[in-house]
């Protein structure tokens, strides 16, 4: 497959509520989306999932432009003509930079599947029709504005509740949560908010049955997981420490985690991804596709991810109508808590070009020659 045109384009997609994290980081939805056309005919789709501030993780949109603009893409297009299994070992000269390599690798792979008749789920391996749907609930301004949003997410049939939680905000809103619905899978997200300092306090999350704690440290204290898992009844799950396949296997090793949350946009890549999930499976260690606020570009590839069968617990991979009164694809809508995997080729969704034009404020085609 040849590449004849890259497409850039910045978005202003507005949210149907604020969404707040840890340390105050408060998401928009500002997006890098791209579309690339092949020789072939067929365009690929993807979005960046990078902030537009360098707060969740070290990327963020304009720098991953500019990545992808300067040094990524004249690596692509010398190459002639690419798959999606060639990118990682054609951009590995380039350190670092997941989520400005993920976003091309899956236009491409939209591309290359489209032309082969083929989905995003059955080439990655997909063993599931539907997903089960979880719902992720940011730090809210009250408790009674924390129960009341977590109260719609329940009425309209999310199978499982992740709370962010922080310095101030962690043992009550849970108690709140966990006492109301005694039930319902339930899981807390920090955002690494805490140190080795709070082992205690995290200790206290034991009696509420979670299903897991959230990269409650620094991502660069993977040993400090490690002791902390040792300390807690409830299992360690890591997130932005996991960014490829060799971070994946020394958490493992070191037993810093027993559960992993695959983000590809944070790994470099649906192939990593799967790269993950395998060793996951090998280790019996239960895995779940975390989200990043995507449209239905993103939400689509991952819900194909989320559909192989090392994901065992549901994941951010929540309907349309959480984050958007209107999406850039045609929308995804849960039914009895469950997500379709679609089965279209590539990542099987249709773009509303319409939509996407109307919400443009920046455009930048980089032709191939």
């Amino acid at each position: 497959m040849k590449i004849k045109s890259v497409e850039l384009r910045i978005l202003q997609l507005p949210l149907v509520r604020p969404f707040r994290t840890s340390f105050g980081i408060e998401y928009n939805r500002d997006l890098l989306l791209m579309k690339v056309s092949t020789h072939e005919g067929v365009d690929g789709w993807a979005e960046c999932v990078a902030m537009i501030e360098p707060l969740y993780s070290p990327e963020y949109m304009s720098g991953a432009q500019d990545v992808i603009e300067r040094f990524l893409l004249p690596r692509l297009f010398a190459a002639g003509d690419v798959r999606a299994e060639d990118l990682a070992g054609l951009f590995r000269p380039i350190l670092g930079h997941q989520m400005a390599k993920s976003t091309l690798e899956t236009a491409i792979l939209d591309a290359q599947l489209k032309l082969e008749g083929k989905s995003f789920a059955s080439y990655l391996g997909s063993s599931k029709k539907e997903i089960d749907c979880g719902v992720s609930v940011g730090i809210a301004p009250s408790i009674d504005a924390l129960v009341e949003e977590v109260s719609q997410y329940v009425s309209d049939g999310y199978r499982r509740i992740k709370l962010k939680i922080e310095h101030g905000w962690n043992i009550e809103p849970v108690s709140v949560i966990r006492g109301l619905w005694p039930n319902i899978p339930l899981q807390v997200d920090a955002n690494q908010a805490f140190s080795r300092d709070d082992f205690g306090l995290l200790k206290k999350l034991d009696p509420f049955n979670l299903l897991l704690i959230e990269q409650p440290l620094d991502e660069h204290d993977v040993l400090g997981h490690a002791m902390l898992a040792a300390e807690v009844d409830t299992p360690i799950c890591l997130d932005e420490s996991i960014t490829s396949f060799e971070s994946a296997r020394d958490a493992l090793a070191l037993k810093a985690t027993t559960v992993i949350n695959i983000k590809p946009g944070r790994v470099g890549g649906y192939l990593e991804s799967v790269k993950i999930h395998d060793l996951c499976v090998e280790n019996d260690i239960p895995v779940w596709c975390g989200g990043m606020i995507e449209t239905g570009i993103g939400r689509a590839a991952n819900v194909a991810l989320a559909s192989l069968p090392g994901f065992t617990l549901p994941g951010d991979t929540s309907a349309s109508s959480r984050f958007f009164t209107r999406d850039i694809t045609n929308p995804f809508v849960m039914v009895d808590g469950r997500l379709t995997v679609p089965t279209g080729p590539g990542i099987g969704v249709d773009i509303d070009l319409d939509f996407v034009d109307e919400i443009t404020s920046a455009k930048k085609v980089i032709l191939a020659s």
